[in-house]
């Protein structure tokens, strides 16, 4: 039976159809795997089933001698805690789980908008701090979202979600900017980020995370955006450039931000905490069982499909 070694508490759904198949072992911690740990690990295990924040770099990989994994099958679509180039020169195959997390995120990606666009956060701890003196004609006016212009960076899967959801759900005009060539329904690419960054009331940040789209979200893009628009960014918190952000929104270049990640994460600084005008989530994107089931099923069928000898369903 092959070994495998698993670095989170996964569903129990999940757990129990790994452990039909593969002598399993489960880390007992909440901590990342530190790279000493992914090195002994691959020396250790035939397949490591790791996720986010997990340390697979080119020093965990190279610091291995004596390679015995021969598949790192991640729990997650985002790799950006993986070498694949230096896996892929130890012979490693990398998969990941597409696909189960695009309606999830996206529709976190709505919550935010919507949370930041009507100041729901700010609304709710005034709820709670027992201040509210009741409803009042001028009272937090927000942005209305209906009938608005959308800005999509990066145009994949979860990014036409979104697309669909504020075209399709808010009468929303929808403009985007991506890497390559795509036609959208009912949304219009333009030539660059900035240009998306100066025509839509509400940004949203979609791209992949990785070394190719760190700090892709610079303060061109910010300085860009109308004063009245919000940033809400739900794919890696290293593609906005977190001080520039900072920057900007205490400088009233945007009216706000609905965060889910964050470039340092799990650390948050001051002072987004402090700024009423900020949404901040700890990283729900996915948080739903189903969901999370289906990833925990996609990265297992990954794992079945490379032990039976056959081409894995979802290669990196």
């Amino acid at each position: 039976m092959k070994k495998v070694l698993i670095s989170k508490r996964l569903p129990d759904s999940v757990l129990s159809e790994a452990r039909a198949h593969y002598d399993v072992t489960l880390r007992e911690t909440e901590e990342a795997m530190n790279a000493e740990e992914v090195s002994t690990a691959l020396g250790a295990y035939d397949a490591i089933l790791p996720t986010l924040g997990d340390d697979i770099s080119d020093v965990a990989i190279a610091g291995c001698d004596d390679l015995r994994a021969k598949i790192i099958a991640n729990f997650g679509v985002g790799f950006n805690h993986i070498n694949v180039e230096a896996a892929k020169a130890r012979g490693l195959v990398v998969t990941n789980t597409p696909g189960a997390v695009t309606d999830a995120t996206a529709d976190i990606a709505i919550a935010l908008m919507l949370m930041t666009a009507r100041r729901a956060g700010e609304g709710e701890r005034l709820v709670r701090s027992g201040q509210w003196s009741g409803w009042q004609p001028t009272q937090m006016l927000g942005l209305h979202v209906s009938g608005k212009t959308i800005g999509i960076i990066g145009m994949g899967r979860i990014g036409q979600a979104i697309a669909q959801r504020c075209s399709g759900g808010f009468g929303c005009n929808v403009v985007y900017a991506n890497r390559s060539e795509k036609d959208v329904p009912n949304a219009e690419q333009l030539g660059s980020m900035r240009a998306v960054a100066q025509a839509a009331d509400v940004v949203f940040v979609a791209t992949p995370g990785g070394p190719g789209t760190r700090h892709l979200i610079d303060a061109d893009v910010l300085n860009a955006m109308q004063p009245h628009a919000i940033l809400v960014n739900i794919s890696r918190g290293d593609v906005v450039d977190e001080t520039a952000l900072i920057a900007a929104l205490q400088a009233g270049q945007l009216a706000g931000a609905g965060l889910d990640v964050y470039e340092h994460e799990p650390a948050v600084p001051d002072a987004l905490r402090k700024m009423e005008n900020v949404t901040l989530l700890p990283h729900l994107g996915t948080n739903a069982l189903e969901v999370r089931e289906d990833m925990g099923r996609m990265a297992l069928a990954n794992l079945h499909a490379f032990f039976a000898g056959k081409l894995v369903p979802n290669p990196v």
